[in-house]
């Protein structure tokens, strides 16, 4: 996609270019859109041509400005890339495209002189020119594209490729421009200069041969007949083979197609022996189809056999068609000349650098030779008179170092006795440094032991205000002791009267259970006497069932609760009625205390 994007790019910047420009050189935004313009403009037919769909409010929100705003080739590029080429398939007739962007640009930079060249011609030679120029712009083809188009043109119309003259042409333009412009290109080739002896027609047969071979990926063509798959029948056809395809047409104006072969990396062509009266025939295998196939002689079978092998072998490869591939190679190759002619004038203004700061150096170090040498002469001079100088004054410098040397002497003397006394001095002042040391940690001892005194007096003081304190509170816990024994006392009084009222009454209710007792007792006598009687009765029952029966033991009544028996006998009351009339007599104690 980003070879095709650069074709498609070389087109349009041909018909940008040959739009209307204001003043500053930049083209109005009504040229560029389709709403707002009477006529076809650029971005509705690029739109139309490459089946993109189009959206007109795009460009006006890309720039958000008014109508008549100017839009620059940096301005309008964006655009272009974001909404038009980024959404192209490759499902679009290049021919149809090239020819809107020739239509739009070829009027007003097509010369008016006359040429050998017919409208159409000039625009098969425009797209050839977008195929073979460089990929910067301003756009140029390059004399050695130039040189491999005009020797493809000569070789098709059959002549004789005039290296001579071109070499003479190459050299005059090199020395004015790197290349010529599409314009100049066409000019070029309709002048006859490389073509002389050519009629037109011939030019513009040998224009059609090159751009169906560049530009339309054609890699063969002719006649040839085909036989029927239905009706096997064999038929004549104009086959047309392209680097993935072989189409097939009623004749050579390509206006009726009859079918495609597909090929792919697993067909295979093959010649096949002369039979029913057919000769030259090859057949072409596919994983669908086989195609039966006749030439007009054997040259031409070879041909076709060799031309679809090598198709095969390009599609298993994976590489482009060998138009495509010889033009990528000569573009490394030019590539790679103008790097090494490069890196070959970057070296050589480096060694002239080199040389010229090679031959500074060397006038700056003669002038420093010549300044070193005057220097030298000079101080040679200086050092002769200074030398005399110099001993004039070691003469007179000696003398008086004589006379300094007493002088010092006599002060080292003086110094020495000084320093006796100074040190006699320190000695002294140590001495009483000392004294003082030690009347200072007398009195340092005198200040920590007032400091005990001192502390222990507090400690007194503040032993005596705590038993002071403590005496005072034990006074006060004696006088409340007092009061309190006081109201204890009064307490006692009351509770030992209500402790004797309560005897009262728990003896008056002492009485009242010993009489409830005696009549219990009584009424359990008289129960007693009855189960005793009862007892009888069952018994001489008992022994009349026995008697009779002998197999039958009675089941006798029982106590279901266990008896209570005092000291004056068995209970009249059960164990769960003392317990309620013990909580009974604690309740009534509580409530008289």
């Amino acid at each position: 996609m980003v070879g095709l994007k650069e074709e498609l790019l070389k087109s349009i910047w041909h018909a940008f270019t040959a739009l209307d420009l204001d003043r500053s050189g930049k083209v109005s935004k009504s040229q560029l859109k389709a709403s707002g313009a009477p006529g076809p403009v650029l971005s509705h037919n690029l739109c139309t041509v490459l089946n993109v769909p189009h959206d007109p409010v795009a460009l006006e929100e890309h720039f958000r400005d008014d109508d008549e705003g100017p839009v620059s080739n940096q301005g309008y590029m964006p655009y272009l890339n974001k909404f038009i080429l980024e959404k192209v398939q490759g499902n679009f007739d290049k021919v149809e495209f090239n020819r809107m962007c020739w239509t739009l640009c070829a009027k007003k930079n097509l010369s008016k002189s006359p040429s050998l060249l017919s409208d159409e011609d000039a625009f098969k030679v425009w797209v050839i020119f977008n195929f073979l120029s460089e990929d910067k712009y301003p756009l140029i083809i390059v004399p050695e594209e130039i040189e491999y188009l005009l020797k493809k043109l000569t070789e098709a119309m059959g002549a004789g490729w005039q290296q001579e003259q071109f070499d003479h042409y190459k050299i005059a333009l090199n020395t004015s421009r790197e290349g010529l412009s599409a314009w100049e290109l066409i000019d070029l080739i309709g002048s006859g200069q490389f073509s002389k002896g050519m009629d037109q027609q011939t030019v513009s047969m040998a224009i059609n041969e090159v751009f169906n071979e560049l530009i339309l990926d054609v890699l063969k063509q002719g006649y040839m007949l085909k036989k029927g798959h239905k009706r096997k029948n064999w038929t004549e056809r104009w086959f047309v083979l392209k680097p993935n395809i072989i189409s097939y047409y009623i004749s050579e104006d390509l206006k009726d197609k009859k079918g495609d072969i597909i090929l792919d990396s697993n067909c295979c062509v093959e010649a096949l022996p002369d039979k029913d009266g057919k000769k030259c025939l090859f057949l072409i295998k596919c994983l669908d189809k086989s195609f039966e196939i006749s030439a007009s002689d054997k040259k031409k079978k070879q041909e076709w056999i060799q031309a679809i092998q090598t198709t095969v072998s390009l599609l298993r490869a994976g590489s482009p068609p060998p138009h495509k591939e010889a033009r990528q190679k000569r573009k490394e190759l030019r590539q790679k000349l103008l790097a090494e002619q490069e890196e070959l004038e970057r070296q050589m203004k480096e060694l002239q650098a080199a040389n010229e700061n090679k031959q500074k150096e060397l006038e700056t170090v003669r002038k420093q030779l010549e300044a070193a040498a005057a220097r030298a002469a000079e101080e040679e001079k200086k050092r002769l008179q200074t030398q005399v100088e110099l001993q004039d004054r070691f003469s007179l410098e000696l003398e008086r170092e004589k006379m300094v040397r007493q002088k010092m002497e006599e002060q080292v003397a003086q110094k020495s006795s000084e320093l006796e006394q100074y040190l006699q001095r320190v000695r002294e002042l140590e001495e009483m440094y000392k004294q003082l040391q030690e009347a200072l940690e007398d009195e340092k001892q005198a200040r920590q032991d007032e400091e005990t005194v001192r502390k222990l007096q507090a400690r007194l003081l503040e032993e005596e205000s705590a038993k002071r304190a403590e005496l005072e509170k034990w006074h006060l816990e004696q006088q409340q002791t007092i009061q309190m024994t006081e109201a204890e006392k009064q307490e006692l009084e009351n509770q030992r009267m209500i402790k004797e009222q309560a005897l009262q009454v728990a003896m008056q209710q002492l009485e009242q259970l010993e009489l409830e007792r005696k009549e219990a007792l009584e009424q359990y006598e008289e129960v007693k006497k009855k189960l005793e009687m009862a007892a009888n009765n069952t018994k001489s029952w008992k022994d009349k069932v026995a008697h009779h029966e002998g197999l039958i033991r009675l089941i006798e009544p029982g106590s279901k609760n266990p008896h209570l028996i005092t000291n004056w006998g068995p209970a009249a009351f059960t164990e769960a009625e003392l317990e309620e009339r013990q909580k009974s007599w604690k309740g009534k104690k509580t409530a008289s205390e």
